[in-house]
């Protein structure tokens, strides 16, 4: 039921929230969903499902992720009582130090090419994920993605753009991609069927080494055999290449760096919101930023916190731009973000929320540090709009995006994973993988004294940010593409859901909004401190009213922002539902 003076959810949603008592599957790409959903059909339970989902995912959306990226995960076994963080975020090699980028001539980390590329963990976590809480081989795991590898899949029109953006510096600078993305000569088209055979070779290895009596030991045997494979990825980018700066370097990461498994299992960090408890990775993550969204907002009144008022749609936008600032002041690998959770500091932020748009940069200062403050550049900066899908440059720069998959199934078990990074345009593809690596290092800075700056060793802070939510037996396993505006679609959805009682389809449906008004985690790192990008959907009167308050709103259409999907199992019960994201007619829901 909505509260009382809340707008309430539409008569008419673009699909059913499905429910049922078997399982329910939801993602980006409706062939990751029925993937996963086919894997629940013969026997496998969430977690077998979602590495099946995610393997198919690297063929499917190749311009959102890729085998050469990273993920990070929330999953809650039937049988536990918390959830855990999946972490499968590479560190930066150990020759990735900021004196060697500085000798480069650079003074950010490009944002394309093979020196921004951190340890690839993605493939790592969904191995591990598999062998302690998966039930199924993994050359079953395995078949579907190498099908559609070795048989193609139809191409998204949306990635058929994406290599005719980058076709010039595939043509001019990266042979090995052009073979691979641009068969004679020309960008692959959509709707084509398109074949990887090196990558679906590369995927038989993986399952003829996991094979074996000992599940355990077989598929350990087939992370060792993929940390092997990706020297080759060494080797190649050892030879100095265009990067998005527009000169050539080499890649530092080397085979040393590849002997130690990357991905582990972390505990969340969660904060309450509205007698429910919402979880998020640590502050290597953005997600962090989620929690204090929540915490600041939980006490006020319930038309301060609607996304359709002028009103809510301002606090909503005010709000996000406090804790994103720090995020960006405080967050990176081994930050304690638990001091942006407490009482005093929240009661502080609350305090700085005001009528009119703030045009500052106003991080909270703590008891035992003082905020870094990131260089605030401003060129450029309206064009991230971030909606939905990721703004590429044609030097293969892109301001980020990735896909999701949610699972939850018959017994209980609830997963959500991002898996992003190693996008067809991040570096050159290495011919004998048929994938390139990722560029996750541009989210480090160049400075020491960053809380984020480029270490070796150190994870760089990633804006993949799934959520797992609590409430009583009810578990709901969420999240979405888009980089900076992840956690900033995310909340929106929250706050409908409840505070305005909507239903997960209701709240993904209904028209949203992000702010511009934080540090870029994406080359080339630049600010816009009253951009505010809205669909159109949310009404002249919203638009217009935030535009009175100082904001400068960008109308980015009816149907363009977030990419959100959701799954959730109320145990008491044994009722299941999923929902999914209209936008971009390209993610689906599947279950009964």
């Amino acid at each position: 039921m909505s509260a009382a003076g809340y707008t309430p959810p539409p008569s008419f949603t673009t699909r059913p929230q499905l429910t049922g008592t078997f399982g329910m599957a939801a993602s980006t790409h409706a062939t990751a969903t029925a993937t996963a959903m086919a894997v629940l059909e013969r026997g496998g339970n969430a977690f077998d499902a979602a590495c099946a989902g995610g393997f198919v995912l690297h063929i499917v959306e190749p311009h959102l992720n890729g085998p050469g990226g990273d993920l990070v995960g929330l999953f809650q076994p039937a049988d536990a009582a918390t959830p855990t963080v999946l972490m499968g975020q590479g560190s930066a090699p150990a020759g990735a130090t900021i004196a060697h980028f500085r000798a480069e001539g650079l003074d950010l980390v490009p944002g394309a090419g093979g020196l921004a590329a951190a340890v690839p963990a993605a493939v790592d976590a969904w191995l591990l994920l598999l062998r302690d809480h998966g039930t199924w081989s993994l050359a079953d795991v395995l078949s579907f993605a190498i099908g559609y590898a070795e048989d193609g899949h139809p191409l998204l029109p949306a990635v058929s753009a994406t290599i005719g953006r980058v076709a010039d510096l595939f043509r001019e600078h990266w042979p090995a991609s052009a073979d691979l993305w641009m068969p004679g000569g020309a960008p692959a088209v959509a709707g084509a069927l398109h074949r990887n055979p090196a990558y679906a070779a590369v995927l038989r290895r993986l399952a003829a080494v996991g094979s074996g009596d000992d599940r355990g030991a077989a598929i350990d045997a087939a992370r060792t055999e993929w940390r092997r494979l990706l020297g080759d990825a060494c080797d190649v980018l050892a030879r100095p290449h265009r990067h998005s700066s527009g000169t050539d370097h080499a890649a530092v990461l080397t085979r040393e760096d590849l002997v130690d498994p990357p991905a582990t299992y972390e505990e969340p960090l969660s904060a309450s919101f509205r007698g429910r408890t919402v979880f998020k990775a640590g502050a290597w993550t953005q997600g962090p930023a989620l929690l204090e969204a929540l915490r600041t907002l939980d006490p006020l009144p319930d038309d301060r916190l609607d996304p359709a008022t002028t009103p809510g749609a301002h606090t909503v936008v005010e709000t996000l731009k406090l804790v994103l600032a720090d995020r960006d002041a405080h967050f990176g690998d081994g930050a304690d973000a638990a001091a942006l959770l407490a009482d005093d500091v929240l009661t502080a932020r609350r305090a700085d929320l005001g009528d009119r748009a703030s045009s500052q940069w106003r991080p909270a200062r703590l008891a035992d540090r003082d905020p870094w403050r990131p260089p605030l550049r401003r060129d450029g900066a309206a064009a991230a709009a971030g909606t939905g899908e990721p703004t590429v440059a044609r030097s293969g720069a892109t301001r980020g995006d990735t896909c999701h998959i949610d699972v939850a199934d018959r017994w209980g078990n609830v997963i959500a994973v991002t898996p992003s990074g190693g996008w067809l345009q991040s570096s050159p593809v290495i011919p004998s993988l048929g994938f390139c690596l990722g560029t996750r290092l541009q989210m480090t800075w160049l400075d020491e004294d960053s809380p984020a700056a480029l270490r070796p060793g150190a994870r760089p802070r990633t804006t993949l940010s799934p959520t797992l939510v609590q409430d009583g037996d009810t578990r709901i396993a969420m999240g979405t593409p888009g980089g900076d505006q992840q956690d900033q679609w995310q909340l929106p959805m929250l706050l409908r859901m409840f505070v305005g009682g909507y239903t997960a389809q209701q709240a993904i449906d209904a028209p949203t909004l992000h702010t511009t008004g934080m540090v870029d985690s994406f080359w080339p790192r630049t600010w816009d401190p009253t951009g505010v990008v809205a669909e159109d959907r949310l009404g002249d009167e919203v638009i217009g009213g935030l535009a009175d308050r100082g904001h400068r709103v960008t109308r980015a259409g009816d149907w363009s922002l977030g990419r959100l999907s959701a799954v959730g199992v109320d145990r008491a019960t044994g009722i299941l539902w999923a929902a999914a994201n209209p936008r971009g007619v390209q993610g689906y829901a599947a279950g009964r």
